[in-house]
């Protein structure tokens, strides 16, 4: 599929997942709707993307509902379509035994993690919808953890096991209108989120463990393939780790 004229929404694109993707949708030909908390550093993704010019900023948060009607507002109203979204903000939490959770860190890890990946969901279904010619992609960054859980972390796994269906639901509710949807499942992608399990992860029978990772470049990569298909081909799940993550087999 041409990318010319093709515009991506990515959500979380300060750091990390969203920073390198962003970079390799530009260097694809991609047009950029970068929205993320901190301003300073959506600038710093941008000026790593060959054509600055084509990268539309737009600082907020994902569980700020009317910031995100907004950034679909703008986007529209700067490029004209949207073709993708990329859900990418995500957050996680210090592991704690369950019984030890706080409700408020729970319902924090809910508010971005689900309620941020909804609204932006929902608005840009809208889009989808609306514009000429209609349909465009959706991209959940799930994680392992929406098939098996970490130990002690008990608001992440609901939260990805929750995106799991959100994806599904997506997938099912855009199928005639030709918007599709996929969950990228990462296993210790080198980020600054996943860094310590290079130290040592605390795994299923108490112990702590080293973990391998990979780097971050090979999702983005995913992320530009699975974006760059056309619209009569889905992708449901994407999985991509480390191979030496204890994944298989896992507790």
């Amino acid at each position: 599929m041409s990318t010319e004229l093709k515009v991506a929404v990515i959500t979380g694109a300060s750091s990390g997942i969203g920073k390198a993707t962003a970079v390799a949708l530009a260097k694809a030909g991609w047009s950029l709707v970068l929205f993320a908390r901190r301003a300073d550093a959506l600038r710093e993704t941008q000026a790593q993307c060959p054509h600055p010019d084509k990268v539309l900023l737009v600082p907020g948060d994902v569980t700020n509902e009317q910031q995100v009607i907004d950034l679909f507002q703008t986007a529209v109203q700067h490029f004209g379509r949207v073709d993708l979204l990329f859900n990418n903000a995500g957050i996680s939490h210090s592991a704690a035994p369950l019984d030890e959770m706080s409700l408020a860190t729970f319902q924090n890890v809910v508010d971005v993690n689900l309620i941020g990946s909804f609204i932006c969901t929902r608005e840009a279904m809208k889009v989808f919808k609306s514009q000429s010619p209609p349909g465009g992609r959706i991209i959940n960054n799930g994680s392992i953890a929406a098939h098996a859980p970490r130990p002690h972390a008990v608001a992440y796994t609901a939260t990805k096991h929750a995106v799991l269906g959100l994806t599904r639901a997506t997938a099912l509710d855009g199928r005639a209108f030709g918007i599709t949807c996929t969950q990228i499942d990462i296993g210790n992608a080198h980020t600054e989120m996943a860094a310590g399990h290079q130290v040592g992860a605390l795994q299923p029978d108490g112990s702590m463990r080293a973990e391998g990772t990979f780097d971050v470049q090979h999702v983005a990569d995913a992320i530009v393939h699975i974006a760059g298909l056309p619209l009569d081909v889905t992708v449901l799940n994407f999985n991509i780790m480390a191979t030496t993550m204890p994944f298989v087999g896992r507790g």
